[in-house]
């Protein structure tokens, strides 16, 4: 995801002005014309600027002069879906964020790279110690080891970006200063970032009630050391769909029995199954919840997500499963990360 600033333009500029950002962003070739706060006034594509030539516009006119000033957008914190598969059928691909009260742009989306807008705030957890992977985590955190060339969590940061979700948390503790580092304010890939620091260990989803500036409605939770394929628009319209409170990304675990299984009640047997397949259902690490949902996370206390699900099933919550379909593999030791840099080079990510 890229710094969306490159596609902004002031209202003040002249045409000359349009014509030479519009040369530099090529294939990209749409500018928004913007006041001094940012607000989204009208768009200038090449063909705005053709028009108005033809018309006798002059080179040095203001921009004003040739921009459309109704332009497509979407809205931060909308399920903008529906606005998404208009914009693609009409093949509009720069699309400009507005803020949910006003006309401030706070992102923009380039559907060549984009697969969606989600309104989701995302929580990556990225504090262990990855002790199961010494002595490559001795002097760098597991999550960013390298695979493929590239660091676990930021191929999880990018996946996330590509769908739109661009407020994330990382919440850190072992050498987490590295990540700070590494990422800084997120503000290169386009997004915002904000690290939650755990002095003591607060569990696989504890940390998230340190976060009191989620945007969205909905929040993503995910280990940090998975390399999976998921299609996060997906998982959050099943959610929707459903009317979920919280899913689970699940992941199939086919059993198969080599023999005849015999199903009995006192000693009876009520009936046989020659040889049977059984299909379980595991915990994947990736949940998505509603942000009301919050509340229900003590502050500053060892948490797991499992005891919140646990919670949820007993308060009559919809606690939903997403069968993972696609590829999926948590890097936990070292014959999974061996595996993960072979397989990075055959799965389509």
């Amino acid at each position: 995801m890229e710094n969306f600033e490159k596609y902004l333009i002031s209202e003040k500029s002249s045409i000359r002005e349009a014509l030479i950002r519009l040369d530099k962003l090529a294939q990209d070739a749409t500018v928004f014309v913007v006041d001094a706060n940012n607000a989204l006034i009208g768009a200038v594509t090449d063909g705005d600027i053709r028009r108005g030539l033809i018309e006798s516009k002059k080179i040095d006119d203001p921009i004003q002069s040739v921009m459309n000033t109704n332009p497509h957008y979407l809205r931060n914190g909308e399920n903008n879906s529906l606005k998404l598969n208009e914009f693609k059928t009409k093949n509009l691909q720069i699309i400009p964020v507005l803020r949910k009260t006003d006309k401030v742009i706070c992102n923009v989306i380039n559907l060549r790279m984009h697969r969606s807008y989600l309104p989701v705030d995302a929580v990556i957890m990225a504090g262990g110690q990855g002790q199961r992977l010494r002595p490559l985590t001795e002097n760098i955190p597991k999550p960013l080891l390298k695979v493929g060339g590239t660091p676990i969590i930021e191929r999880n940061i990018d996946r996330l970006a590509m769908y739109g979700i661009d407020d994330i948390s990382i919440s850190v503790n072992y050498l987490g200063e590295q990540l700070e580092s590494h990422f800084g304010d997120g503000s290169a890939k386009g997004i915002r970032m904000q690290y939650i620091w755990e002095t003591e260990p607060l569990g696989t989803i504890g940390a998230i009630s340190k976060v009191d500036n989620f945007t969205n409605d909905h929040i993503l939770v995910m280990n940090s050391d998975l390399l999976t394929n998921i299609d996060f628009e997906d998982f959050f319209h099943d959610f929707i769909q459903n009317k979920a409170d919280f899913s689970v990304l699940s992941l199939p675990y086919k059993v198969d029995v080599p023999y005849a299984v015999l199903e009995t009640e006192n000693g009876q047997i009520k009936s046989l199954k020659e040889k049977p397949s059984y299909t379980y259902y595991s915990n994947g690490g990736i949940y998505l919840m509603k942000k009301e949902l919050l509340n229900r996370i003590p502050e500053n206390t060892h948490f797991n997500a499992t005891d919140l699900i646990e919670a949820l099933i007993e308060e009559g919550k919809r606690v939903r499963s997403y069968p993972m379909l696609g590829y999926w593999l948590d890097i936990g030791n070292h014959d999974d990360f061996i595996k993960a840099q072979n397989d990075v080079t055959h799965i389509q990510f």
